[in-house]
């Protein structure tokens, strides 16, 4: 323009003013951007120049749609069109404006005009063939119609437009659905297939296998002409086809298959009130065709809606993917939220369309009769204008130096509640939005415990282990060196010993941990000392945690109840619309102060506080913005852009947190912020720092994307990453060295870390279990909000969410007011009725209807009734549904050999297996898998996939895509020598679990760090599930079942397999290295020469080291140089002070008194001196080491008084490969090789020396002393691989005496000597018999004991 100015309308005056034409170009863009405005593609603010994105905008990208188009279809188009009208209206679009009619097409185009059957079934009355609009119209109908154009000048016209036609079609259905118009959205849905197939809606819906070459064209004519309807043809045989349409059989076959390659789904769904106004409606989306990979490919879509048929409105649609896998699987579930007006609307209409397939829609009523909305809501608690209380309130000089480098005055809130949590005893609740101080609330309830009952022990339970690692770490820096007290924290990761919990003041721990532990609180007694339990974040009770924490609350209350000593209970939450149902169940009645007047600001009571989630320390301003892509990946990559406009607009100089769904996310977001800052010409603008101290700190970080991300001032934090790296991320964040960090939802929760902008990109995360993305619990959402706005800084917070279009009603509802909690017991019933079924406290089916009278379902039961299935709140009906509910719930238990249930008097009694559940928290599945699986021929292999098929790890995630790593990762496997596992179900939790324990044993290194944060809690809940099988096993009498399943709590602990040289688990011996020592071992073992010379020794297994290392280092040194084959080093170094540090064990064998009906077996376990000595401080912890039982042992089989004392502490174990710290444990295994049968067996843990007495039933009455004589004593370690032993029996004095007994030690003559037969014996698993009858163990009803 500037060398041309004439050719576009300026003069030469112009350009010499204004040499770039900014003016020129700013005048162009102000009107195309008008012009944007007026089509509705986009909002133009002329004041800022600020352009926005509309949906319609978006819609006319994505599908390449012309403005002028644009424009034209938003004055045509209106809700009540009809199939002529679209037509019509399609005919205008812009992208036809080339197409023109010719004087020598008209007689062409009046012949096909008129030809109504075969060419222009849909009517053209609002134009003629003269005009572009007739003849755009009328070609592409005769496209659909497949007919014959004769003219080539109509061919190429009739090929332009089906080219457009189609993306046309589809935009105007976007458009509709989009306004709420289900009619005309699904007219255009069915349009736009038409023009895809070719196919008219009123042709045989067969016809769109004609392209395909299944059906021929009389075949079609013929179905067509006997009204052969696909409903009609749905029920009858081949046969009754053929005979219908006068074909051949083979014709009769293909019409049946087709129809059952058409596709359809039966819809079911459940509706379930939320509030007055939201519903929830579960849709379970069922396959009812056959799935043809050449028809269906890999994936069908169908497009769902929910519509009001009387206001003709869509209230919700979103579009479902049903692979090939889910189609095998039977069904899909998916759930949302739509709104509910009143009065309450007789039905809406549930509609399901297959993307591409004609013919194939159907639809569902969604009754409302007989629905009940729940009550409407209590005001919440006034916020009053009171004074704010110093410090100096507490009374108590270190109680104030607690809080002394924190504030000085309470907050609003915590001055409300102060007099109510510091001065009374009555059980509290505190609502409040998330970073209004109710830590320190909680903290006050917990002065007023140290203060009046100093001898008694505060619970504080969370529902994350982060929340829990975050209280454990603030308390032990602060509370409890000032306070003089004492902490445990008893999660996953930690189990303290019996002497810490006893003389613990604070235990803070996870539900699952004190569920377990409050399951046996009458042997308990430190159960009965809690004064006060915490519970943090209850308003989780609705999320899958949530009926631990509802059994938890009614346990304690009940056990408060028996002993006579008030528990006092105080939860914790963010601002509930049913609050008063949760105080309700807390026990928080109405009453008066001990001023003797109701609390002001509490609606009568005491306890109650339920506050505003507008009531916030730092006010906050929320912004939602909506994404309406389909797919989940570019709709995550089209939110970029906007995190950084929304950082520079809210909060270019402050730190912002940025919360995605996934550690993928987190890389590819922090990458693309990187770009966008380049992009605006500030690529450091986000770091504040030196570059020498940034080259500090990166030289400290180990993950590379880390590394690189940091020095452009944006920070990673994700549960993948080292924990180190997460502590420098924190760090740098913290004091403002970065200024945004791009984190997982998970340190919303975990680690206090506010900024004054959070934004939420995205509010979906991948689902494994359900293949699917799913939404963010509300409760995440809300918390990570709570993030905005720092109290010490702050004045004002900012939060931008980012969601998916359809969400966006829903999260501007709860957002800004607050969500109810609706119980989800009914969900997890089975598991809480066995554990109170073991404990006592069901004993019958009346007594579990009592139990749910204490629970939060029951106080939500009769308040939202419709929720929960409930027809009617007539008492009646709830006593009729409980005795439903209890009914199903006991008969689960009892098909999975749990309980019995006597149906004469209605008496339920624990059985084996429901203990050992109990016992060992399982999922009453997984025992009922043992029941099912387990048998005396399991191999290992067997007893591996039994192992991970427990329903523990139905919650693995198996991410997107994760299947193709899985699949590398078993064909490596097999390579490595392990077992082959299904290569069809390869996106299983099971498998994969499989495939991670295979890998762990293997020594093979995983795809990623995923992979390894998944290993680690798989390998958690390992070790009570393969206790819990050996507890089975054993009481089941399979001793080579039993000694397989110890070997595999080994293989997990060293991460080798006992097959390879017990060499290889120490450090830096290698699988060859190990194999070379015993081959060299076995040449060398025939020459005494040898043997005798200390210099030479020759060792090639774990056991000769450990009893050399014990008797001369120095000789154990040189014999350890051979293995490695180097003369000095730091792994020469490593690996012979792991051998030093194991364990040497003296096994005495003595046969004790017995009676006429039992036997019994002394085994005296003594530890060598130097063991014993090095030892005798350990402080070891293990999930396994269940030492607040009194002695440390399990007795499975038999009941057995310990005579014997365990001097000193076990050791900790030494196993590198396992994620947790353990301690040394032995089970002690009395067994016939001969039979194959287990007669007893114990598990202890002992420091230097212990006494295991065994016994077991005589039930033959006969003189057995031939038999006593094939016993053996198996010492198994639950750690070590190698250090096991065998004892005979045989060999110790005769009955009643305390001779000595068969002794061996771990040494090379006892191993060299009993090798082969331990090989036969422990590594065979078809040949075994066992003398018990299975069906002897499952109907066995003896006590399992505790």
């Amino acid at each position: 323009q500037v060398n041309l100015p004439l050719a576009y309308a300026l003069g030469w005056d112009d350009v010499q003013r204004d040499p770039e034409l900014v003016t020129h170009r700013g005048k162009l863009l102000t009107e195309a951007a008008r012009q944007l405005d007026r089509a509705k593609l986009a909002r133009f603010d002329e004041r800022s120049g600020q352009l926005y994105q509309t949906e319609t905008g978006r819609i006319a990208s994505h599908f390449y749609i012309k403005v002028k188009s644009m424009e034209t279809f938003n004055g045509m188009l209106h809700q009540h069109m009809t199939l002529p009208d679209v037509f019509h209206m399609i005919a205008h679009a812009d992208e036809f404006e080339t197409i023109s009619p010719r004087e020598d097409e008209m007689v062409e185009l009046e012949r096909l005009k008129n030809d109504r059957k075969k060419a222009c079934p849909i009517p053209i009355t609002k134009s003629t063939m003269g005009d572009r609009v007739g003849k755009v119209n009328l070609l592409l109908q005769v496209y659909i119609s497949r007919a014959r154009c004769e003219a080539f000048s109509l061919v190429a016209d009739g090929s332009y437009i089906s080219q457009n036609a189609s993306r046309i079609c589809r935009a105007l259905f976007e458009l509709a659905l989009k306004r709420g118009w289900p009619t005309l959205a699904e007219t255009l849905l069915t349009l736009s297939k038409a023009v895809d197939l070719r196919v008219w809606p009123h042709q045989h819906a067969l016809r769109q296998f004609q392209d395909a070459g299944v059906l021929t064209q009389d075949v079609l004519f013929k179905l067509e002409d006997k009204n052969a309807s696909v409903e009609r043809l749905w029920d009858m045989t081949s046969g009754e086809i053929t005979s219908l349409l006068r074909v051949n059989h083979e014709l009769g076959k293909r019409v049946l298959s087709c129809l059952h390659w058409l596709p359809s789904l039966t819809l079911g769904a459940t509706v379930q009130p939320i509030t007055r106004s939201v519903l929830r409606v579960s849709v379970t989306l069922t396959p009812e065709f056959t799935w043809s990979d050449k028809h269906h490919g890999s994936s069908q879509r169908w497009l769902l809606w929910v519509e009001d048929p009387v206001n003709e409105h869509v209230y919700h649609s979103e579009t479902v993917t049903l692979t090939k896998k889910q189609h095998a699987e039977g069904s899909a579930r998916i759930a949302f939220t739509v709104p509910i007006f009143e009065p309450i609307p007789s039905q809406y209409f549930l509609r399901a369309n297959s993307e591409n397939w004609l013919g194939c829609e159907t639809f569902h009523e969604l009754t409302f009769a007989g629905l009940m909305l729940p009550d409407k809501h209590p005001q919440h608690t006034d916020l009053l204008d009171l004074t704010p209380l110093p410090r100096s309130a507490l009374n108590d000089e270190k109680f104030e130096s607690l809080y002394a480098n924190k504030f000085t005055h309470f907050n609003a809130i915590q001055t409300q509640a102060f007099h109510t949590l510091f001065h009374q005893a009555c059980n509290v609740l505190l609502g409040a939005p998330t970073g209004s101080g109710k830590t320190i609330s909680a903290e006050l309830a917990m002065l007023q415990v140290f203060r009046d009952t100093p001898d008694r022990k505060v619970v504080y339970i969370a529902p994350l282990k982060a929340l829990v690692r975050e209280r454990v770490s603030d308390w032990r820096k602060n509370l409890c060196p000032t306070l003089n007290k004492k902490l445990v924290e008893l999660t996953g990761d930690y189990t303290p010993d019996l002497r810490s919990l006893l003389s613990a003041d604070i235990i803070v721990c996870t539900p699952e941990k004190w569920d377990g532990i409050s399951r046996n609180w009458r042997s308990r007694a430190y159960v009965t000392k809690v004064a006060l339990v915490v519970i943090d974040e209850i308003h989780l009770l609705g999320a899958d945690r949530g009926p631990i924490l509802e059994t938890i609350v009614s346990r304690m209350r009940y056990i408060s109840g028996r002993v006579g000593q008030k528990t006092r209970i105080v939860g914790l939450s963010t601002a509930l619309a049913n609050a008063v149902d949760l105080a309700d169940w807390l026990g928080i009645d109405p009453g008066i102060n001990e001023a003797g007047g109701s609390t002001p600001g509490n609606t009568g009571r005491p306890g109650l506080f339920n506050f505003r989630p507008s009531v916030r320390p730092v006010p906050l301003q929320c912004h939602i913005q909506g994404f309406p892509g389909k797919f989940y990946c570019p709709r995550m990559a089209a939110m970029n852009k906007p995190t950084f406009a929304a950082i520079q607009t809210h909060s270019p100089t402050k730190p912002s947190l940025v919360f995605v769904s996934s550690r993928r996310q987190t890389r590819l977001t922090a990458l693309d912020l990187i770009t966008q800052c380049a992009a605006d010409e500030k690529p450091l603008c986000f770091l504040h720092m030196p570059e020498d101290e940034l080259q500090m700190w990166l030289d400290k970080v180990k993950d590379p994307s880390l590394k690189h991300v940091l020095q452009f001032g944006i920070g990673m934090h994700h549960a993948g990453l080292d924990a180190s790296d997460r502590d420098i991320a924190e760090d740098l964040f913290a004091r403002c060295k970065i200024q945004v960090l791009v984190c997982t939802s998970t340190l919303a929760w975990g680690v206090n870390l506010p900024a004054h902008l959070v934004v939420i990109k995205g509010t979906e995360f991948y689902d494994g279990k359900q293949k699917r993305y799913v939404d963010f619990p509300i409760t995440d959402a809300l918390q990570m909000m709570g993030r905005a706005g720092r109290p010490q800084f702050d004045t004002s917070g900012v939060c931008v969410i980012m969601c998916h279009e359809p969400k966006k009603a829903f999260y501007k509802k709860f957002l800004y007011e607050p969500f109810p909690v609706e119980s989800s017991l009914l969900d997890q019933l089975p598991d809480h009725f066995n554990a109170e079924v073991v404990a006592g406290t069901i004993k019958s089916k009346q007594d579990a209807i009592d139990w749910l009278t204490w629970t939060y379902f029951f106080r939500r039961l009769v308040k939202n009734p419709s929720y929960y299935d409930l027809p009617s709140v007539e008492h009646s009906v709830i006593n009729a549904f409980l005795s439903k509910v209890v009914e199903g719930g006991l008969k689960k238990l009892q098909d999975a050999q749990c309980v019995s249930v006597d149906d004469s008097n209605d008496t339920v009694t624990a059985l084996t297996l429901g203990k050992v559940a109990s016992f060992y928290y399982l999922k009453y599945p997984t025992v009922a898998l043992f029941a099912q699986s387990m048998s005396v021929k399991n191999s290992t292999k067997e007893l591996l996939e039994i192992l991970t098929g427990a329903a523990e790890y139905d919650e693995l995630p198996v991410r997107h895509n994760e299947d193709l790593l899985n699949a590398e990762l078993a064909n490596l496997v097999v390579r490595k020598g392990g077992f082959q596992v299904d290569t069809r179900r390869l996106d299983d939790p099971h498998v994969k679990a499989n495939l991670l324990f295979q890998a762990h044993w293997l020594r093979i290194q995983l795809p990623s760090a995923d992979f390894v944060t998944d290993a680690k809690g798989a390998l958690d809940n390992a070790v009570r599930v393969l206790q819990a099988m050996i507890d089975v096993s054993s009481d089941a009498g399979w001793l080579g079942v039993t000694l397989r399943l110890m070997n595999l709590q080994q293989q997990l602990m060293q991460g080798r397999r006992v097959e390879d040289p017990s060499l290889a688990t120490l450090p830096g011996v290698s699988l060859e290295l190990a194999r070379l020592a015993v081959a060299s071992a076995a040449r060398n073992a025939q020459s005494s020469q040898t043997s005798a010379k200390g210099g030479n020794t020759q060792i090639g297994t774990l056991p000769e080291l450990v009893s050399l290392c014990h008797r001369d280092v120095n000789a154990a040194r040189t014999a350890l140089e051979k293995v490695l084959q180097v003369n000095a080093g730091r792994g020469l170094d490593n690996a012979l002070a792991v051998a030093s540090r194991l364990p040497v064990v003296d096994v005495t064998v003595t046969r004790a008194f017995s009676d006429e009906n039992e036997r019994k077996v002394e085994v005296r376990l003594t530890r060598a001196t130097a063991g014993g000595e090095r030892t005798s401080g350990g402080k070891g912890r293990g999930f396994g080491n269940k030492t607040d039982r009194g002695t440390g042992q399990t007795d499975t089989k038999h009941r057995v008084t310990d005579t014997g004392i365990s001097k000193s502490t076990p050791p900790n174990a030494v196993t590198p490969f396992y994620p947790k710290l353990k301690q040394e444990g032995w089970w002690v295994v009395l067994g016939d090789p001969s039979t194959g049968e287990l007669l007893a067996m114990r598990r202890v843990s002992f420091g230097t020396s212990t006494l295991v007495n065994l016994s077991y039933e005589h039930l033959d009455r006969g003189d057995d002393d031939d038999r006593f004589q094939d016993l053996t004593v198996f010492l198994v370690s639950d750690c070590y691989i190698g250090l096991d032993q065998e004892v005979p029996v045989g060999n110790s004095g005769g009955m009643g005496k305390q001779s000595g007994g068969g002794k061996r030690s771990v040494g090379p003559g006892a191993v060299a000597k009993h090798a082969k037969r331990e090989d036969l014996f422990w590594r065979r698993s078809d040949d075994a018999s066992d003398s018990d009858d299975d069906a002897f163990f499952w109907e066995h009803e003896k006590k399992y004991l505790s």
